[in-house]
């Protein structure tokens, strides 16, 4: 099998990658691009462990290897009847292992010349963490700081619109970054599914222009930030972008006024603040709750929590924030790309360049 192992910096090579490890193994992380064609389900892989370590490995190895066989078959007949005799896959599992080799076997003994990935997926994710230490570091940031509800997010979207490179770290989260910043009903992506998503959107980008982010502490919801990242932007440059307090009372209703939708789930994410606020104040706002007192809530978590973080957060972080590009940004009028084109061209401006 030696002639058929390949490492992944010829994963290019290919026509497709097919990725047969279960459906769970390849919603927690996969290469970009692959196919899956899982030659286990999720409870096959499970009963064959099991018979494995609670029987013996042959009869684990003996009934994992029918299983293989049907499912190959049956990708042989629905997933790849249409591939054409010339058809070059890669194949790939956890590691490199039996369930790769099988494939690639089979199908090279139908005519297909498959190639296996040596080492798998655990070497693709070596590979991923490798990068994160490097890649970041090849850009130059222009970091969006400012308080809660000033609409940063909004704003990386305009600058999307008007042309800039914008890197959007909460949407590859899933997660809004604050306390309360979970997005209903849609659950965060595994760290490894993260950081997969974080290298293809950094490979995207051109070098010699900036790339604009919002400012986020190392953890985005469940996920973490790598450090080669947050290092380098938070040296970077800082638009400061400010709004009025009634504008972030409004935008943060806007923006969160699905969490009302459940408000036994809101009371229990304020619950949470125990700790950072006396137990006195967190009641107090769970009988905003009760009341349905939005907009009271809304000033409460911006006065009171929001606003005190960021304080602390921005001079301890930023370095360049002294010197930030300000911006009085109105996030709830309809201009919003035009108010981003003037940014870009007072940062055009200040710096001499194209951005």
């Amino acid at each position: 099998m030696k002639n058929l192992l390949v490492t992944l910096d010829h994963a290019r090579d290919f026509d497709e990658i097919i990725d047969v490890r279960t459906p769970a193994e390849f919603a927690e992380d996969h290469i970009p691009g692959a196919l899956n064609a899982p030659v286990l389900s999720n409870e096959e892989r499970v009963l064959v462990g099991t018979t494995y370590k609670q029987v013996s490995p042959f009869e684990g190895t003996r009934i994992g290897a029918a299983l293989v066989a049907r499912n190959i078959a049956h990708h042989l007949e629905v997933t790849f009847a249409d591939r054409p005799r010339n058809w070059r896959p890669l194949i790939y599992c956890w590691r490199g292992g039996k369930r790769s080799g099988s494939v690639t076997t089979l199908f090279n003994m139908i005519g297909w010349p498959a190639r296996q990935l040596d080492g798998g997926y655990k070497a693709y994710r070596r590979a991923t963490l490798d990068t994160l230490e490097t890649l970041p570091r090849a850009f130059r940031y222009i970091a969006l700081v400012g308080p809660t509800g000033s609409g940063k997010t909004r704003l990386l979207s305009a600058l999307r619109e008007a042309g800039a490179q914008t890197l959007d770290l909460e949407a590859l989260a899933l997660h809004r970054g604050s306390l309360l910043g979970a997005w209903a009903g849609i659950a965060q992506p595994s760290q490894k599914r993260f950081d997969t998503l974080l290298v293809s959107a950094l490979r995207d980008f051109d070098p010699q222009r900036p790339v604009f982010v919002e400012a986020e502490s190392r953890r985005i919801g469940s996920v973490a930030l790598p450090l080669s990242l947050l290092e380098t932007f938070h040296r970077g440059a800082c638009v400061e972008v400010l709004s009025s307090p009634a504008g972030r009372a409004t935008f943060l209703l806007h923006d969160y006024a699905h969490l009302f939708d459940d408000p036994a789930s809101l009371k229990a994410q304020l619950q949470r603040m125990i700790g950072l606020h006396s137990r006195e104040r967190v009641t107090g706002w769970q009988q905003l709750v009760d009341q349905n007192s939005r907009a009271e809530l809304a000033r409460e978590l911006i006065e009171r929590h929001y606003d005190p973080a960021y304080a602390r957060s921005s001079r301890q972080h930023f370095v360049e924030l002294p010197h930030a590009t300000p911006m009085h940004f109105r996030p709830n009028d309809a201009d919003v790309v035009e108010q981003a084109q003037t940014l870009l061209a007072e940062l055009d401006e200040r710096a001499g360049t194209v951005i």
